[in-house]
């Protein structure tokens, strides 16, 4: 009887044998790099970052320990620690970034159905950056002047169905987060969620000729004219909900179009929150939700710098820390995919602890994580009854 691939292989198989090959006639390398295929690389690179490796020397001796699986996982060549440090430094990042945009497009075509709760119609996206922070006398090539400390920075924006990466990224900490605004893909009918670093009405411009809906933090002060106020719920923190134009002569110029200003005081956190948004269709209290939603991206760079390799690396080298980076996207999109592929109801972070351990595991994905569910769950061989009851708790 066939056995089943293994659970590496059921994960990576999100991305095509087409696809890869494209992407590496996209990039031909100035010399060819010995010893390891760049598919080899890539799979290197995406099991370290889902096992948790910490060298590259773990790696390797992780893999070697199964050498009759490595085949069925999809590895050919010969897997050395020379070969891999050889290849981080001199294979061009840009082939992972590459299969990074693909991964996005395939997971954003499988979860954009999914609903946004207490949300708009549509997509949602918030836009935001985070310091990937690096050790200067490791990584001298990476001088911020601004902390003295070597970094890189990820620009990322992030779909909130499924809480995906749609777009993203990677420069020197010294570029502005405004210059990504030229950068973004812009949707029509999309809200973009943003923080008042992103505030500049040229660009802000862009987005509503576009048709596409944009709520950010106001930077005071602004002059503004106001054209109409309408009433707001004082008792809920609501200070003020109006339509405004810009009063200055360059602001002016730059978005001639009227907006809308909503002042809202955060009893919470005891600030004032002054939006701005292009949508005057949704009811004041959404916008200020959809607002609070933007801290998902900031949820999101927690998330990978904790549960994937981004806090140490398996090279000293530019391109390596870039490839790195790039494989850890690569390998969080992958899972997302395998996990909506297979209806898996897991978090997330359940997933990557289940899949460490069982990488090797040649068996299908539901009935490894319906084994893990059944040995959890301590209602799985009892009353049929108290099992849903369970269920429906969690």
């Amino acid at each position: 009887m066939q056995s089943s691939p293994t659970l590496f292989s059921q994960i990576t198989s999100g991305l095509y044998a087409a696809e890869f090959s494209r992407v590496i006639k996209k990039f031909p390398p100035a010399k060819p790099v010995r010893g390891l295929a760049a598919y080899d690389h890539f799979l290197i690179l995406c099991f370290g970052q889902l096992t948790y490796r910490e060298s590259l020397r773990d790696i390797v001796a992780c893999l070697n320990s199964k050498p009759r699986l490595l085949y069925h996982m999809g590895f050919r060549g010969r897997l050395t620690r020379t070969n891999i440090a050889y290849a981080n430094q001199h294979r061009d990042w840009r082939i992972f970034q590459s299969l990074a945009e693909i991964l996005m497009r395939r997971a954003a075509a499988l979860f954009q159905i999914t609903a946004l709760a207490d949300g708009p119609a549509g997509l949602v996206f918030a836009l935001d950056s985070s310091i990937i922070s690096l050790a200067l006398n490791l990584f001298p090539w990476g001088y911020y002047f601004r902390t003295g400390r070597a970094a890189l920075k990820l620009h990322l924006l992030l779909s909130l169905q499924g809480q995906l990466p749609a777009w993203a990224v990677l420069t020197d900490p010294k570029v502005g987060d405004l210059r990504m605004l030229d950068h973004i893909p812009i949707q029509s009918g999309a809200h973009y969620i943003m923080d008042r670093g992103y505030m500049d009405f040229v660009r802000l411009f862009r987005f509503h000729q576009a048709g596409a809906y944009f709520v950010v933090r106001c930077k005071e002060p602004v002059c503004f004219r106001v054209l109409v106020s309408r009433p707001v719920a004082k008792a809920d923190g609501f200070k003020c909900d109006q339509t405004v134009r810009l009063s200055s002569n360059w602001s002016a110029k730059s978005f001639p179009e009227p907006l809308r200003k909503i002042r809202f005081y955060d009893a919470e956190n005891k600030v004032m929150l002054v939006l701005l948004t292009n949508n005057f269709s949704l009811p004041a209290e959404a916008v200020c939700q959809l607002y609070k939603q933007r801290w998902r991206v900031e949820l999101f760079f927690k998330w990978i710098k904790q549960h994937l390799r981004l806090r140490t690396f398996y090279g000293r080298s530019e391109n390596a820390v870039r490839c790195q980076i790039w494989s850890a996207i690569c390998a969080y999109l992958l899972v997302a995919i395998f996990k909506k592929q297979n209806g898996i109801e897991k978090s997330m972070n359940e997933i990557l602890q289940i899949v460490s351990v069982s990488i090797f595991e040649q068996t299908a994905a539901k009935e490894v994580f319906a084994n893990q569910t059944q040995a959890t769950d301590p209602a799985a061989q009892g009353d049929e009854i108290q099992k849903s009851f369970l269920f429906n708790c969690i």
